[in-house]
């Protein structure tokens, strides 16, 4: 890049992110007479992406490959023609981060959701009971994608005890290891201060169930009423989806936001980093148990059961543990060859040893 195209595009993208880095990477393109620009908002094969020279509709039609997770993105940075009818994104710069999730297809293929976030910020309605195992489900495809997680527990003022919300901060704090847990309430404005210190800078992906105040944060986040909202239902606290797309936009603070849609299915997509990130502390006490393969069901030895014996470890972590691990197996086994042979080995394996034990006892029994 030219110095004086550096500082044009420094001038006009640097509230979006842009930075030296990112400059780099873009070289080779500059050379082509090409634009920089991050996508703001994709829709049906095309694209708003803001630019030194303004906020341009392009289409993705050279970028549009048979893997899902390597189509334009909100939060892409890319290379786009200066001109032209229609004018077409030419290619997107490697990703730093990527917020994947499965879909509810049979064929498990991957969506992702955005790219190049800092923050994954995983929005929950305190208007309803807490569901931990699903907080631990959105967590482990945050840490998966690389970003940062936190946890936002919004609708606050629905709790007006301080006691009975400071206890349920505690239990999500007890299911999410090494994130921060904060309780807003965008209707009285508290806690939006803290939240918008720790986001602001950088990207953040705003993430959720629909009726989980995600709009609402977002409005709060951006000062001003950009995302529309809709009231949820008494009965369940769900809504219906008032954000369609995924949206990138400049936090008067500094830093960007992505809102998404509310996400009723939240699968996982070869997340098995991001799974032992959040249940960090059964992947240590794994480490002393006496095989090293251990399944932690029965086996002898096991220091995960142990600590349940004792109280240390609750038994519902340990299950929603087992149950993200076999899900994440099952994905990656569909395209993975080598692991579905080791997979069905393994049942062999169980297979056999508990034959052997049934034998043993009908022996025993004679």
């Amino acid at each position: 890049m030219t110095s004086t195209s550096r500082s044009t595009a420094h001038s006009a993208l640097s509230p979006y992110g842009w930075d030296e880095d990112w400059a780099d990477a873009f070289a080779p393109y500059d050379a082509e007479g090409l634009l920089p620009g991050r996508v703001v908002r994709v829709d049906r094969g095309q694209c708003d992406v803001v630019t030194p020279d303004g906020v341009l509709r392009a289409d993705t039609a050279f970028v549009t490959p048979h893997d899902p997770l390597r189509v334009v993105c909100t939060g892409d940075w890319v290379a786009v023609e200066p001109d032209g009818n229609p004018r077409y994104v030419r290619t997107y710069l490697p990703r730093r981060t990527a917020f994947v999730r499965s879909t509810s297809s049979k064929r498990s293929e991957g969506q992702i959701l955005a790219a190049n976030v800092d923050h994954a910020i995983v929005a929950v309605s305190l208007a309803v009971e807490l569901d931990l195992a699903r907080v631990e489900r959105f967590l482990a495809l945050a840490w998966e994608s690389g970003a940062q997680p936190l946890v936002v527990l919004t609708k606050a003022d629905l709790v007006p005890d301080p006691v009975t919300l400071a206890h349920l901060v505690q239990d999500v704090e007890t299911s999410a290891p090494g994130v921060t847990v904060l309780a807003v309430s965008a209707a009285l404005g508290e806690g939006l201060d803290v939240l918008a210190a720790v986001v602001g800078g950088g990207t953040a992906v705003l993430l959720g169930q629909s009726g989980a105040g995600k709009s609402t944060l977002a409005n709060a986040l951006l000062g001003e009423d950009v995302m529309d909202v809709q009231a949820t239902r008494d009965v369940d606290g769900k809504g219906r989806h008032t954000t369609t797309t995924r949206n990138l936009l400049v936090m008067p603070g500094g830093g960007v936001l992505i809102d998404t849609p509310g996400l009723r299915g939240v699968g996982l997509w070869d997340a098995g980093g991001g799974v032992g990130q959040v249940f960090a502390e059964i992947e240590e006490l794994a480490r002393d148990c006496r095989f090293h393969d251990c399944a932690h069901e029965s086996e002898p030895g096991c220091a995960v059961l142990a600590a349940i014996d004792d109280g240390e470890l609750p038994e519902r972590r340990l299950e929603s543990y087992r149950k993200l691990m076999r899900e994440n197996q099952r994905i990656v086994a569909k395209t993975d060859a080598r692991l579905r042979a080791e997979i069905r080995k393994e049942w062999k394996r169980r297979g056999a040893i508990g034959k052997a034990a049934m034998e043993a006892k009908r022996g025993h029994l004679r």
